[in-house]
């Protein structure tokens, strides 16, 4: 018998972990964080429901740590096989998991404090940086439109997803004694409007569809729109003196960010002289970028050609910021700068800083750009709240919050709908993942309408029959 069950982004955004099984042989598809509030990540120290050893391969969608970031406690209790990702993927993972171990050890070291002071026992981390070599060595990168072979009975073939640099749509042919099953994961699907990357790749067949579902309740708004919004807040910002924070996450958003403020340069339009990119991660990912130009789509690909063929040549403005202390001087400037940092939904990272010294200012104005999960110091902002806790202080919020959907690197409610309408008949099997109960249910909705689609949400631990 072949199956499929679901141990993560069942019912929820994150966590994303799927378990193909014929035969005998087991294959991971994604291996992934939960993130989000304290009840939410402590899932992640559960024991595999699954044994690691007896896994034969994982195939991964992409580097986000949501789908990644358990790999190396899979290689540290046991798992021998190989990781099957693309050559972009494999970069990005070196940056992500090494980053995902420092505060790992950071965090299990503050807890641990907790607990001897409290006469507990400690808490191991969840691996430690050196587990991340060991996990990268068992990656093989595969390029996109290569069928290859994964295991015994099982092939794959990855798919341009649009979403970050390297995402993948997984195809998979299972081979089982009743003839060939065709599976297709959507990983994450991309905004088709997103610059640099291509728009998805269609998929005409498929005998069992998993879907993401992440904004499957609504549309972004348009990027025209979106853009001549973004414009107004830098032009607002300039006018009133204040500066312009912009969490972001280091993979993805920060280079489109970067990039739509270089057309703005390059066009005569961006009024502010210093823009600073303070994320090591960011800046590490923003090379990885630069590598890979040839998978940009065309547009991009020859605007950064035509200067430079880097960042920094298409915006001049922008300054990378590595150390701490070249962090710490930009809280100096009281106005007139454009400060991209890390961490996306604002629990972590330099943005914490960046907000503690903004978000009191009148003057000052923070962009949101990216999904924010409930529970997250950024939801509060999005959901209107008068003050936030930032290290330690609350922090009055009499800064403008900006939200801006059209950012997001996820297909809106519209192009999930139509990229699914494009699998022939007969239909397939379709279930949703990694998406809030509320936007599954709306698309669950929305995909019968519109293609008579009878889409399944699993629950966490759903095993289904191929």
């Amino acid at each position: 018998m072949a199956s499929l069950t679901f141990h993560g982004a069942a019912r929820e955004v994150t966590g994303s972990c799927h378990l193909l099984e014929c035969e005998g042989v087991q294959v991971l598809l994604d291996c992934g964080l939960f993130q989000g509030p304290p009840d939410v990540e402590r899932q992640n120290e559960r024991p595999f429901p699954f044994a690691p050893q007896a896994l034969a391969a994982v195939v991964l969608s992409h580097a986000h740590l949501d789908h990644s970031g358990l790999l190396p406690k899979l290689v540290r209790e046991g798992f021998r096989g190989p990781i099957f990702v693309t050559a972009p993927t494999r970069d990005l993972l070196e940056i992500l998991l090494a980053d995902a171990a420092h505060l790992e050890a950071r965090d299990a070291e503050w807890e641990n404090r907790k607990r001897e002071r409290a006469g507990r026992k400690p808490r191991p981390p969840l691996y430690t940086v050196a587990d991340v070599a060991p996990t990268l060595a068992r990656t093989v990168s595969k390029a996109y439109g290569e069928r290859f072979a994964v295991a015994a009975g099982v092939e794959a073939c990855f798919r341009d997803a649009g979403h970050i640099l390297g995402s993948s749509i997984v195809e998979l042919w299972v081979h089982t004694p009743k003839g060939v099953r065709h599976v297709v994961f959507s990983g994450d699907l991309g905004n088709r409007s997103t610059p640099m990357l291509r728009d998805p790749e269609l998929i005409r067949g498929a005998d069992v569809l998993l879907l993401e579902s992440t904004y499957g309740d609504h549309d972004h708004r348009s990027m025209q729109e979106t853009l001549a919004e973004f414009g107004q807040i830098l032009d607002a910002a300039a006018a009133s003196g204040g500066n312009v924070v912009i969490p972001s996450f280091a993979i993805g958003r920060a280079q489109e960010i970067m990039y739509r403020l270089g057309e703005l340069f390059q066009a005569g339009r961006l009024r502010q002289q210093r823009v600073f990119l303070d994320s090591p991660m960011a800046i590490k990912a923003t090379e990885v970028y630069e590598k890979y130009v040839q998978l940009f789509d065309t547009d991009s690909r020859h605007a950064l050609r035509r200067n430079g063929g880097d960042a920094q040549g298409f915006l001049p403005v922008l300054q990378y910021t590595h150390t701490p202390e070249e962090s710490m001087a930009i809280n100096r400037i009281a106005g007139g700068a454009i400060i991209i940092a890390g961490s996306g939904m604002c629990s972590g990272g330099r943005v914490r800083h960046h907000l503690k010294w903004n978000l009191w200012r009148a003057a000052a104005h923070i962009v949101i750009v990216g999904f924010q999960a409930q529970g997250t110091p950024g939801r509060k902002l999005v959901d209107g709240a008068r003050k936030l806790r930032l290290l330690g202080e609350d922090i009055a919020v009499k800064a403008s919050v900006h939200t801006l959907g059209g950012f997001s690197a996820h297909a809106g409610q519209t192009a999930l709908v139509d990229w699914a309408g494009k699998f022939r008949k007969p239909q397939p099997r379709v279930y949703l993942v990694h998406g809030e109960p509320e936007a599954m249910r709306t698309l669950k909705s929305r995909l019968k309408a519109v293609h008579g689609f009878e889409a399944q949400i699993p629950a966490p631990g759903q095993v289904i029959r191929l």
